[in-house]
């Protein structure tokens, strides 16, 4: 090697580093076992009447079924982001990977609804290990536009895979292949968790975790305990006619989120590692933000379940007609997330997430004159086009707000706070996702009861506006620009800084 050569390797050399051969593949793989985990969150919404007459479920046991799945899901997800920073991201998408298709297999084969919800419980926590690995893996593995085009594919596609789970899930029930009914919903998961854990297992580098990072397992136990705590009043109270033991608990609740708070920053005082940021939590805009995210989330998944247990109970609809019932929610989500992602966040910044709430109320006061005069009873000619104008509407007003809602709470947090900062907003919309089925079940079944669905339907659209009045109010206190995409998830930099080679007495010659 010449003296100039080993001048150039002893200044640092700019080289391009190679990019990964198989790197579309982990693209491939990352998307379809997320996508699994996401649908799975309200797949189920269309298996009620199925789950009753199979496992004699109850109201109560059906909001468990849906919203225990999304309560260990957003319990879980910060630990899990904390889990891959240390012990490695392939290795845990691994392990969450096969542990979501077990359990995927026990739901399949529980034979009543105790055991049922059990393992639903056990399919949430596997997700929280499994989705916050998917970001990760694809900043190893792409850099430069590569990765503002991955997130360009990745982002719209899992915010989809939430919205039209009740479609395949009622297509399924529908099907009864081989006379499984509800259980093949969980059955498609096994070919394709295995295939995906093949993929997986043989193409996705080896990379091994920081073992100097350290896991906040108190944090993560008081976030579990008081979650669990707000949850279950909600779920039970409605059917226990709400004894103080269910006020005690949701007292409980903050009390526990409280000590979690204060537990962060003395954790963070005394040099450690804590499960968030806590100046996050001294940031106005991100904690009023948290809460919109709640809202809104909440509003959206209790009302999707609310719609599908209307046309099943109220109408008589089959699964598959009831699954086919949330595709305009789908459709219009997908325009308005398209619009808003495109062309009305950039020209409108701020206003675009407030647009939204608007929308959506105008689908809710269409869907209200729709169901007006109905009352208890089921009309003979009534079909799902009745309800499609409305429901269509407030997916466009909710797929406006879902492509922007995040960047735009994200732009009041500092650099270095972006990816603690995208692990809490994720759980807590999924926390609040399983808040919105416990409130809006209990408010549909408590007419329910007495025959009255379409007085049921109604009133949790009267709670869904409130919701959304509450939640536009909050968007004032949020950032009027928001972040870009590449800053969101905490992106970093591509590296083209080779590393310098250890000069050995034979290269200095």
């Amino acid at each position: 090697m010449s003296t100039n050569e080993t001048g150039a390797y002893s200044q640092g050399t700019t080289v391009e580093k190679p990019p990964y051969r198989w790197r579309w593949l982990i693209l491939a793989v990352m998307i379809v076992a997320e996508i699994m985990d996401l649908l799975d969150a309200s797949i189920v919404n269309v298996a009620g009447p199925a789950l009753e007459k199979s496992l004699g479920a109850t109201s109560v046991g059906l909001q468990w079924v849906i919203g225990g799945y999304a309560l260990t899901l957003g319990a879980g997800l910060v630990l899990g982001g904390r889990l891959g920073d240390r012990y490695g991201r392939r290795r845990m998408f691994l392990i969450g990977l096969f542990a979501f298709t077990a359990a995927s297999l026990l739901c399949a084969l529980a034979p009543n609804i105790e055991l049922l919800i059990v393992f639903r419980l056990v399919q949430g926590t596997a997700g929280a290990m499994l989705l916050p690995q998917g970001l990760g893996l694809l900043r190893e593995n792409f850099s430069g536009p590569e990765l503002t085009k991955v997130f360009g594919i990745f982002g719209p596609v899992l915010g989809l895979g939430g919205i039209i789970g009740p479609v395949l899930g009622g297509g399924l029930i529908e099907a009864d292949l081989f006379g499984l009914g509800w259980r093949l919903v969980f059955l498609v998961n096994l070919p394709i968790g295995l295939a995906a854990l093949a993929v997986a297992w043989k193409f996705v580098p080896k990379k091994e975790g920081d073992r100097k990072v350290r896991v906040d397992g108190l944090g993560a136990f008081l976030v579990a305990v008081s979650c669990a705590l707000l949850v279950l009043p909600l779920n039970q109270g409605q059917e226990d006619g709400w004894p103080l033991w269910t006020w005690l608990c949701m007292g409980a609740s903050v009390v526990g989120f409280v000590l979690f708070a204060l537990q962060q920053r003395r954790t963070s005082a005394r040099g450690g590692e804590p499960l968030v940021t806590p100046a996050l939590l001294r940031k106005p805009a991100f904690t009023v933000g948290l809460g919109g995210i709640a809202l809104f989330f909440g509003g959206l998944v209790g009302s999707q379940l609310v719609l599908t247990l209307y046309l099943q109970i109220g109408q008589h609809f089959t699964a598959g007609e009831a699954g086919l019932g949330n595709l305009p929610l789908a459709l219009g989500t997908a325009v308005g997330g398209a619009v808003s992602g495109a062309v009305l966040a950039d020209k409108l910044g701020r206003a675009v997430i407030q647009i939204g709430p608007f929308v959506q109320l105008l689908g809710a006061g269409l869907l209200w004159h729709e169901l007006e005069g109905l009352g208890a009873g089921t009309l003979a000619d009534f079909s799902v086009w009745d309800v499609a104008p409305g429901v269509a509407v407030s997916g466009v007003g909710a797929g406006m707000v879902i492509a922007a809602l995040f960047s735009f709470i994200l732009a009041a947090v500092d650099d270095d706070e972006i990816g603690s900062a995208s692990g809490v907003l994720s759980a807590v919309q999924s926390i609040g996702g399983s808040i919105g089925v416990a409130v809006f079940g209990s408010v549909f079944f408590a007419q329910a009861k007495t025959g009255e669905f379409g007085t049921g339907y109604r009133y949790a659209l009267i709670v869904q506006a409130s919701l959304l009045i509450v939640f536009l109010a909050i968007t004032f206190l949020l950032p009027k620009k928001g972040r870009p995409e590449d800053e969101q998830h905490a992106l970093p930099e591509p590296s083209s800084v080779a590393p310098e080679p250890e000069l050995t007495p034979a290269s200095t010659r």
